[in-house]
This record gives C-alpha cells, sequence and structure tokens, in this order.
C-alpha cells in the first residue's frame, strides 16, 4: 500500500485548518494506534508552524510552503519544503536546553518534534529551498 498526496499553501497561519483537513486522508484506513495519528498531525502541524514562523518570517505571505505526505506500509513520511535562510536543525537540537529548564518558547516545537518523529531532518535542496524531512513509524 502506498498513499501520497500533496499541497501548496501560503506563508499563512491561518492556513493551519486546511493543512490538517488535507492530511486527513492520511488516516484512511485508520491507522490502528491514535496515539501515533494524534502524533503524526503534531508534527505536521509543527513543522508548518515553525516554517511560517522562524524560516519564512520575513517573506511575503504568497511565498509558497509546499507539503507532501506518503504513507507507506509501516510508516508516514512528510516533507515540507521552504524558502528563506540557511537552518541547521542538528545544531538548534543541541542548544536547545532540555524541557524542564526551557521557559522560553522558542525552540521547544523543535525538541517535541525529535521527541516523536522517529527520522528528523532539515536539508538544503538543489533548487535552493529546504525540505524538511520527518518520517514516522506506525
Amino acid at each position: 500500500m502506498k498513499n501520497k498526496i500533496y499541497l501548496k499553501v501560503n506563508t499563512d497561519l491561518t492556513a493551519s485548518s486546511q493543512v490538517l483537513f488535507w492530511f486527513d486522508q492520511m488516516n484512511q484506513p485508520p491507522i490502528p494506534n491514535k496515539e501515533v495519528w494524534w502524533q503524526c498531525q503534531t508534527l505536521l502541524m509543527e513543522g508548518f508552524t515553525n516554517i511560517v514562523e522562524h524560516a519564512h518570517k520575513n517573506l511575503p505571505i504568497e511565498t509558497p510552503i509546499e507539503i507532501e505526505a506518503v504513507r507507506v506500509n509501516k510508516y508516514i513520511e512528510i516533507r515540507i519544503w521552504s524558502q528563506g535562510e540557511p537552518f541547521d536543525l542538528e545544531q538548534q537540537l543541541r542548544q536547545i536546553s532540555e524541557f524542564d529548564e526551557n521557559e522560553q518558547e522558542r525552540g521547544r516545537g523543535l525538541k517535541i518534534m525529535s521527541a516523536i518523529a522517529d527520522k528528523l531532518s532539515y536539508e538544503p535542496t538543489e533548487d535552493n529551498r529546504y525540505c524538511l524531512f520527518i518520517s514516522k513509524y506506525y
């Protein structure tokens, strides 16, 4: 079984509900573990929010964010393509203090994502964009 879907939205947090509604297609047939499905939705929304608020913060609202989700037998992969400044995810994750000491909001989404994703990366692409890659087994 392989299911692949694609969406393009503006750099706009109000598109969040549209993104979640679109992603619901990935849950057909339903993933047996409801908690894992909730984690997949959380990963998608944290990734989308991070790109709107950080990667694209100085870009016009018309700047597209492209999202692809693929469901294969045992896992779901999410790719979110963004533009904007270079960003070193690994380095950022090392710098963010653990949850208990982390009073400020900054970086919490990344910590949450790295805690629940099975694979997480943010790599430059050949067309001068970045791809946030998230994989979650179910």
